[in-house]
Formats: C-alpha cells, structure tokens, sequence
C-alpha cells in the first residue's frame, strides 16, 4: 500500500484537508473514476491546458501527461483548505515554485525490494511498466532529501499516523497562529 492509500486515510481522519484531483491522458484503469481519481482527458485537450497556462505543474510520465490545474488548487485554498497532492518530485518543485510555504512530504519505501513487491501484488501493470516505474522510482527516491518531512512507508497504520500528524502540528505553527492570539489577547507583536 502506498501514496495513494497514505492519503486515502489521512482525509478520512483530518479536517478541513482538500485533494487536488490531477489531470492526465491516460486511459483509466478498470478501477478509476473520472472526477475522482483523475481527470482523464485526451492528449489533445492536456496539451491545449498546458498552452494555455491551466498547469501549475505538469510532467510527462512514460508515455501519459499529468498535471495539477491551478483551478483545482485555488478553490480549495480560497475554501480555507490545506490541499493534498499526490505528485512526483519534478511536480513538488513546481508546486513549492509556486507556494513558498507548501510543506512537502516524502513518501519513501522501506526498500526498492519492497516497492517492487507491492507494484507487482496490486497487478495492475504490465512487467514493462513496472520495471519503468522501478527505474524511475531509483532515480526519485534520491529526491527525497530536499522534502520537508520523510514519512518511511513500512507500516501503513503508522505512515497515516505521521502524515496525520505533520498536517495538524503544522497548522499549529505560531506563523498561522499569531493572528488568533492577537484577538485573543488584544496585544499586539
């Protein structure tokens, strides 16, 4: 169980949390809903949004498209909402280009043993995409030095419990506080 699963449970359990659903041109899998999963468009249509400047940041994966619109996010920011993503290292770069204080966080597998274990239990790609993944996966994982937090996916009852945590212990930050205890207290800093 991976990324997906980590935020799956963690909006089950922390309010006032959105998910920025991502855009991509490929085909759904048989157990992907669009507007829920993704928003499946054609490779026509990803490349218009790109031209169009609708990406706050988009990559090209294997043969497919991803991207997160700046739409999907703005709605969810002007809601009040901390938004969660499920992006690759190039899309946190982007993202973190765009919004200085995003916190970043680091879903990294025990070991590439393992991640090849679970691509492989899940069976929902071929050996040639999974071997795809796996080299990139070596590649990215070099990556996760520059996160905010690593959270060592070995359990996933205690991944969400630290995702969980990160969340709530940064929005307790005396940054995003201060503005309460000025009202609060009357004083100002």
């Amino acid at each position: 169980m991976g990324k997906s699963t980590i935020i799956q449970q963690v909006r089950k359990c922390v309010t006032n949390l959105g998910y920025s659903i991502s855009h991509t041109s490929r085909h759904p899998r048989s157990n992907e809903i669009n507007g829920v999963d993704y928003h499946f468009v054609s490779r026509e249509i990803f490349t218009k949004m790109i031209d169009d400047g609708a990406f706050v940041e988009w990559a090209q994966v294997y043969q497919d498209l991803y991207g997160t619109s700046f739409a999907s996010l703005d709605n969810q920011l002007k809601k009040g909402l901390d938004v969660v993503m499920d992006i690759d290292s190039q899309g946190a770069k982007n993202i973190r280009e765009y919004f200085k204080d995003s916190i970043l966080i680091y879903i990294l597998p025990p070991s590439l043993e393992v991640l090849e274990r679970r691509l492989r239990d899940r069976a929902l790609d071929d050996e040639k995409v999974i071997k795809n993944r796996l080299e990139k996966a070596h590649k990215e994982l070099k990556t996760c030095i520059w996160y905010d937090y690593i959270v060592v996916n070995e359990d996933i009852h205690q991944s969400v419990e630290e995702v969980e945590s990160i969340i709530i212990s940064e929005r307790c930050r005396k940054e995003k506080r201060l503005p309460m205890v000025k009202e609060i207290i009357g004083l100002e800093f």
